[in-house]
C-alpha cells in the first residue's frame, strides 16, 4: 500500500498535464468518434429517405391494363428524381414476381423469377423483401462495379379477380453521401482539433496560473539568508499548501530552538571554562616562579583540586549536550528500583568522606515497596542512570555535613517514582523552579552546604528525565536538626507493567 501511495518522480506541473492532457484529448476522441457516428446515422437516414420517395412514386405508378398487364405510367417529377446526375447515379427497376407466389411478406428474392416492367435488367435484389407490403428494405449491393445504396418494397395488385404481384427496386451510387460524410467529418475534426488545442491552452494557463504562488514561495525560500529563521508567510499561499507551509514553520521554529540552545550552551560553556583555565594558568605561573617547595606543592595541589572540579564541569557540559538532544530516548524496559540501588552504591564513598549518611529504605511518605521488588519504566537506562546521579550527588553537594540522604523508588497508580530526600540546609521554595536553570546555584540560600557546584546537576537530571517522558519536582524533605526541612527531589516517569522480557 505505502508504494501505491508514494508520489512518483517528478513535478507537481508535469504530473497534472501528464494526467489532464492526455485524459483531455481521450475525452474530446471520444467525442468526436461519438459526433461521428450520429451523423453517419442522420446522413444515412437522410438520403434514404430522399431514396425511397422516388421508389414509393413508382410504387403507385404501376396499374392494370384492359388485358391484364401492368403498365407503368410515372409522373414527370418521377423521372426527374430518377435522373442521374454528376457523383450520384441513380438505378431503378420495377419488376412482376414470376411465378406468383402466395405471399412475398419475408420471403427470400431466390424463391422466384421476375419480369422487367422498368428499369435496368440485373439490379439486385434484396437477400430478404419486408414482412409488410409497402415497408422499404435498404441494403448495400454492388451493380456494375459501383457500389450502391438500395430500397426495396413488394405490393400485391387486385383488379377484377385478377392478381399481381410487384417489387419496385431504387438505388443510388453512396460517392455522394460518402462525400458529404467526408466533408462534416473534416469540418468535426477541424472543429474538435481547434478545440482540443483550445483546452490544452487552457489547462496549461490554468495549471501555471494555479502554481504561481508555489514558484513565489520557492523564490522567497531561495533568496533568503542562511541565518533567517523568521517563519513564512503564508497569507497568499493556496488553501493547500498551507498545512504543508505551517509544517515548514514548526520546523523552522524547532530549528531555531535548537540553534538558540547551541548558542546559549557555547556561550555558558565558554564563560564557565575560561574562569578555572585562567585561575590553573595564573597558579602554574605562581608555582613556576616561587622557590619554596612546600609552596609550590601547595601550589599544585590547588591546580589538581582546580583540574578536578573543571574535569566535573566538563563531564556535565558533555551530558548537558547530550540530554538537550531533540531525539527520542532508546526505549527499552528498565527497572528504576534496581537502577537507584546502584546509584546509591556508587556514591557511598563520596558520602562518607563527607560524613553523611546514604541510604536505602523500601519505603518512605510515598509508599510501602517490598524489598527486591521491580519498578519498570520504558526509557534509556543510561540515561535514567545519569538523572539520578545527578540528584544524589547533588544532595551530597549541597545537603552538609554530617546529614542523612534517603533514596527510595516505588510505584503511586501509573506512575513510578524515585525519590532522593535529605535533613540537611534545604532550599526557599521560591528558588525551586530556578535551581533548575543551567548555573543557577541557588543563590544565598544554601550558603551552610559545604559543595559548591556547577548549577548544572538539576539541570542535566530535569533534562534527561524529560527525554525519557519523566519530569522532577522538588519538596520538602525531612526534618533537620536545626528546626528546618531538608530538600527532597522526585524523578516521576511512566510506570510499565508488566515483567521484562
Amino acid at each position: 500500500m505505502a508504494s501505491l501511495l508514494q508520489r512518483p518522480r517528478g513535478g507537481i506541473r508535469f504530473w497534472l498535464l501528464a494526467l489532464l492532457i492526455p485524459g483531455l484529448v481521450f475525452l474530446l476522441l471520444y467525442d468526436s468518434r461519438t459526433d461521428l457516428e450520429a451523423l453517419n446515422i442522420v446522413t444515412q437516414e437522410v438520403y434514404d429517405s430522399a431514396l425511397l420517395e422516388p421508389a414509393k412514386v413508382l410504387e403507385n405508378s404501376v396499374e392494370f391494363n384492359a388485358d391484364g398487364s401492368l403498365r407503368i405510367d410515372p409522373p414527370f417529377y418521377a423521372q426527374v428524381m430518377l435522373e442521374s446526375r454528376a457523383g450520384n447515379r441513380k438505378y431503378f427497376r420495377v419488376e412482376e414476381v414470376s411465378p406468383m407466389q402466395l405471399s412475398l411478406a419475408g420471403s427470400r428474392t431466390q424463391q422466384f423469377e421476375g419480369k422487367t416492367l422498368l428499369g435496368m435488367q440485373g439490379l439486385p435484389r434484396p437477400p430478404v423483401l419486408a414482412d409488410n407490403e409497402g415497408m422499404p428494405v435498404f441494403y448495400n449491393a454492388m451493380y456494375r462495379n459501383d457500389e450502391v445504396r438500395m430500397v426495396a418494397l413488394w405490393r400485391d395488385l387486385h383488379y377484377n379477380g385478377m392478381h399481381r404481384q410487384v417489387i419496385v427496386m431504387v438505388g443510388e451510387s453512396v460517392d455522394l453521401r460518402l462525400s458529404t460524410q467526408q466533408g462534416a467529418w473534416r469540418a468535426g475534426l477541424f472543429r474538435d482539433g481547434r478545440m482540443l488545442i483550445l483546452a490544452i491552452l487552457l489547462v496549461w494557463f490554468s495549471v501555471e496560473w494555479s502554481l504561481r504562488p508555489l514558484n513565489q514561495l520557492r523564490r522567497e525560500i531561495r533568496l533568503r539568508n542562511v541565518d533567517n529563521l523568521m517563519p513564512l508567510d503564508v497569507t497568499y499561499v493556496p488553501r493547500e499548501v498551507v498545512p504543508l507551509v505551517r509544517a515548514v514553520n514548526h520546523h523552522i521554529e524547532l530549528y531555531r530552538q535548537v540553534l538558540s540552545k547551541q548558542a546559549r550552551f557555547l556561550a555558558d560553556a565558554s564563560h564557565q571554562l575560561r574562569t578555572p583555565l585562567a585561575i590553573m594558568r595564573t597558579q602554574a605561573q605562581y608555582a613556576k616562579r616561587e622557590p619554596d617547595i612546600e609552596r609550590m606543592r601547595e601550589t599544585l595541589g590547588a591546580i589538581i583540586r582546580q583540574l578536578g572540579q573543571t574535569s566535573r564541569l566538563t563531564e556535565q557540559l558533555l551530558s548537558l549536550a547530550h540530554a538537550s538532544r531533540n531525539d527520542a530516548a532508546p526505549q527499552a524496559k528498565v527497572d528504576l528500583n534496581a537502577l537507584a540501588r546502584e546509584v546509591v552504591l556508587l556514591y557511598l564513598p563520596l558520602a562518607r568522606e563527607r560524613h553523611q549518611d546514604l541510604g536505602w529504605v523500601d519505603y518512605d511518605e510515598y509508599g510501602h515497596l517490598p524489598d527486591g521488588a521491580h519498578v519498570w519504566v520504558l526509557g534509556s537506562d543510561a540515561e535514567l542512570h545519569e538523572s539520578i546521579s545527578n540528584l544524589v550527588h547533588n544532595a551530597i553537594n549541597h545537603a552538609g555535613d554530617g546529614c542523612t540522604i534517603t533514596v527510595s523508588a516505588g510505584v503511586i497508580d501509573d506512575e513510578a517514582w524515585v525519590s532522593v530526600c535529605d535533613n540537611g540546609v534545604g532550599l526557599n521554595p521560591s528558588l525551586r523552579e530556578s535551581v533548575f536553570i543551567r548555573f543557577d546555584r541557588g543563590g544565598t540560600a544554601r550558603k551552610g552546604a559545604r559543595g559548591s557546584g556547577s548549577g548544572l546537576g538539576l539541570a542535566i537530571a530535569l533534562a534527561f528525565a524529560e527525554r525519557n517522558r519523566g519530569t522532577i519536582v522538588l519538596k520538602d524533605g525531612d526534618p533537620s536538626e536545626s528546626g528546618g526541612v531538608g530538600l527532597c527531589a522526585v524523578l516521576t516517569l511512566p510506570h510499565c507493567k508488566g515483567k521484562q522480557p
